[in-house]
């Protein structure tokens, strides 16, 4: 089988396609990458909340398999809106990466008072400046190559783990930020794979590179984004792991109040993610509510 993969044109989103290319091809599919623009990527300034969320980065990708121009596209877990369009999938989420945020150019309580620390995401802010309150966070957009070559005029930025470790970047100072500090973005580290519903067997064909583990866990995730009734752009963030048994799924949630003066969390147990996520949005949305 052959399949035309949509995607981004960035160094990043290729790697991504790459390697879902070379998954698919030790099942005998070959993969030809369909590059799309998208309005977030030839707007590298404005705020992502002003013109539309994360979810700039894919409805155009989207667009593409939808119109026929691929037959599939490869996205960043973390950049998909909470609910997939009417037409499509989400077929596949392979083995999932490092989840964690990475703080580069400074460790969190080396940076001094005053500190200037970049990023685009209303999430990573508000957790920081639950931290450290007496940094600044300042609007950070542009490619990895681009974020990373404001270290040092900023004193440090934010950016995902996987990123690094897919690009092979190895800054010179950089500090893995556990949940306890910041608690990832919806699907950060995982790969999600999108095509056409009523296809079978193409649908066959990517479910051979699904890990069901980490599928479970993205799941109950965007559940928790679904029933927020937001997009990626809200100051929420949920990551779910398994404790030792597997049964049992912890999902720990943050969501911050409108003004991002109160970030409140939550961590639940169950053997049903996707309930956990429910359950999850419902208590945060109730404690900020309650404010």
């Amino acid at each position: 089988m052959h399949v035309r993969a949509a995607t981004r044109g960035s160094r990043l989103a290729r790697w991504q396609t790459d390697h879902i290319a070379e998954l698919l091809a030790a099942h005998g599919v070959t993969v030809e990458p369909v590059v799309v623009s998208t309005s977030g990527d030839r707007d590298k300034t404005t705020p992502l909340s002003q013109i539309g969320g994360k979810g700039v980065f894919v409805k155009e990708v989207q667009a593409a398999v939808l119109d026929g121009r691929a037959d599939i596209a490869v996205h960043s877990a973390k950049d998909l809106p909470a609910i997939t369009p009417p037409g499509l999938l989400l077929a596949a989420v392979p083995t999932r990466a490092d989840a964690r945020d990475a703080l580069i150019g400074s460790t969190l309580a080396d940076l001094p008072a005053g500190a200037r620390v970049g990023t685009g995401s209303a999430r990573r802010r508000v957790q920081l400046l639950a931290a450290r309150p007496d940094i600044t966070c300042v609007e950070l957009r542009g490619n990895i190559d681009t974020r990373l070559a404001k270290v040092g005029e900023l004193d440090a930025i934010v950016m995902a783990a996987a990123a690094l470790d897919r690009l092979c970047l190895t800054p010179d100072v950089v500090e893995l930020l556990d949940e306890g500090v910041m608690i990832p973005q919806v699907g950060q580290g995982a790969l999600a794979i999108e095509c056409r519903s009523g296809e079978p067997e193409l649908l066959r064909s990517l479910a051979m590179i699904e890990d069901p583990h980490s599928r479970r866990l993205v799941d109950a995730e965007r559940a928790f984004l679904n029933e927020l009734g937001g997009d990626c752009d809200l100051p929420a963030g949920a990551y779910a792991t398994t404790v030792e048994n597997a049964d049992q799924v912890t999902l720990s949630a943050m969501l911050a109040s409108p003004d991002e003066r109160h970030v409140e969390r939550v961590s639940l147990q169950g053997g049903d993610g996707r309930t956990l996520g429910y359950e999850a949005a419902h208590e945060l949305r109730a404690r900020i509510e309650s404010r």
